[in-house]
């Protein structure tokens, strides 16, 4: 079984897609971090996304990306680049690579390939960011939609990288939430849109243990029906 998790930045998607992978026994692939690890070495290399997508491109397509420890840390051959990547200006940067139509092409076949991977090792898979809904796996059985208010995911930023030591301010998270949203509502490649048949959540009431049962409960109906 695949699950497919997507929504706006700073809904939760990966602190629920991981718990909602660890309560079933799949495997958990942020395919996000997978945009951001490219970002990472893009700037790195000084390529520029309004120039240089060939080689954008070509690193999405060799990088030796993989995950470990139950699909929370990202290493890029034997470095692990995890904390790096969430750093608060790499969400930018992520952002603006992942618009580039060559990498998303090379990007979605490797994830592609992991979810498949990961249904024959370990009976399902719970993928979670941008397009895997509508573009990566749009046969999955269970979608859901995670969202929640401008206000309560710029919090969720702000917690993030406090937990990581991030310098952070509260005025820039709120503008980065809103900027991201409006970036990826609108670029031409795999812009932010729910499923037709996806389930939406609003998270702002509900506790991330309250959103990982409703998944779960979710799954294991889709499952037995």
């Amino acid at each position: 079984m695949i699950i497919a998790i997507d929504g706006p930045a700073g809904a939760g998607k990966s602190t629920v897609a991981r718990e909602v992978a660890l309560a079933l026994g799949f495997a958990y692939i942020n395919t996000g971090a997978m945009y951001r690890a490219v970002a990472l070495e893009a700037r790195a290399r000084a390529l520029d996304p309004k120039t240089d997508e060939a080689e954008i491109a070509e690193i999405g397509r060799t990088h030796p990306m993989r995950f470990g420890a139950g699909g929370t840390r990202l290493f890029v051959g034997d470095t692990d680049v995890s904390d790096a990547i969430t750093a608060p200006e790499m969400g930018e940067a992520a952002s603006k690579v992942a618009s580039l139509p060559r990498l998303r092409a090379e990007v979605v076949a490797r994830q592609h390939e992991m979810g498949r991977l990961a249904e024959a090792e370990c009976g399902g898979a719970v993928l979670e960011g941008r397009d895997i809904q509508t573009v990566v796996f749009p046969d999955a059985p269970l979608k859901v939609f995670l969202t929640a208010t401008d206000e309560a995911r710029a919090q969720r930023r702000i917690d993030q990288w406090k937990q990581k030591g991030h310098d952070f301010d509260a005025e820039r998270a709120l503008l980065d939430v809103r900027e991201r949203d409006a970036r990826d509502a609108s670029r031409d490649t795999s812009p932010l849109r729910p499923a037709d048949d996806a389930v939406i959540l609003l998270s702002d009431d509900l506790t991330a243990e309250q959103v990982i049962e409703q998944i779960v409960n979710l799954a294991r109906e889709r499952m037995t029906s």
